[in-house]
């Protein structure tokens, strides 16, 4: 038997074969897990990005700023699973202007894009998927530790800070549902969400000598298995919690 036998999870955000959701759902299915992928934009890349996974799993379109989307999503996941027992979000996007130094002059408009995609997404995935979650399970985001003001990564960081705060409010309020809240921050790693980041060569070039353990830029599966056990049934009690995979960088100070 495998850590996640006869677990069915929708996991957002597989674009490239380098994402970490990618990484989820490969190492989901030898677990033993049912998956169904959702794509947005470009649906054909992330289909044949799919066939690249142990079982190519169906992909279904998902925009979470498109409420149709959001309202229609447990129905058409119906159409394959019978219910989740947990969800992968990994999903944020930021304009340009929100990025790279130059958080003085965002203009509201670029930062709402932002907090609508990276962080108010969360809770309307959760609140999507909550109809097909029954018998509890497990929601897991995917975050980028937000307790410092980190170069170059401006009004994402403060959507990652309310990222952290949405899913403790999550963790209270799907608790009663038998539901976990948990995130995962994982250290930088060389994903085209990173190959967006105007400067991310600063994370590049230090994050691996901070690293009390190193750090592999381009290895997501340690990020993915922290993803796994918290979608898994070893981890029953924990919620609202944020597990740190990043070599041990935020625990040092450096």
């Amino acid at each position: 038997m495998g850590l996640l036998d006869g677990k069915r999870l929708l996991v957002t955000g597989v674009l490239t074969d380098s994402s970490i959701a990618f990484s989820v759902a490969k190492l989901a299915q030898e677990e033993g897990a049912s998956v169904v992928l959702t794509g947005f934009g470009r649906l054909s890349l992330v289909e044949r990005i799919a066939k690249r996974l142990p079982e190519p799993p169906p992909v279904i379109e998902l925009d979470v700023q498109n409420t149709e989307h959001l309202d229609t999503l447990a129905d058409r996941v119906g159409e394959h699973l019978d219910g989740l027992d947990g969800v992968v979000h990994s999903i944020g996007f930021a304009p340009q202007t929100c990025l790279g130094g130059n958080f003085l002059n965002t203009s509201w408009e670029d930062v709402a894009t932002a907090l609508h995609v990276s962080t108010y997404s969360f809770k309307s995935l959760a609140v999507a998927c909550l109809p097909l979650m029954k018998d509890g399970g497990a929601v897991v985001g995917l975050d980028f530790d937000a307790t410092k003001a980190w170069p170059v990564y401006d009004w994402m960081g403060v959507a990652k800070a309310g990222l952290e705060s949405c899913s403790r409010y999550l963790a209270r309020d799907l608790g009663k549902h038998g539901i976990r809240v948990n995130l995962v921050a994982a250290g930088p790693l060389r994903t085209m969400a990173a190959k967006s980041i105007p400067g991310f060569q600063e994370f590049e070039e230090s994050w691996p000598d901070k690293a009390p353990l190193g750090w592999d830029l381009t290895d997501t599966e340690p990020a993915a298995r922290a993803c796994l056990a918290l979608l898994s049934d070893w981890f029953p009690a924990t919620t609202g919690e944020i597990v740190h995979v990043d070599g041990g960088v935020h625990a040092i100070g450096a």
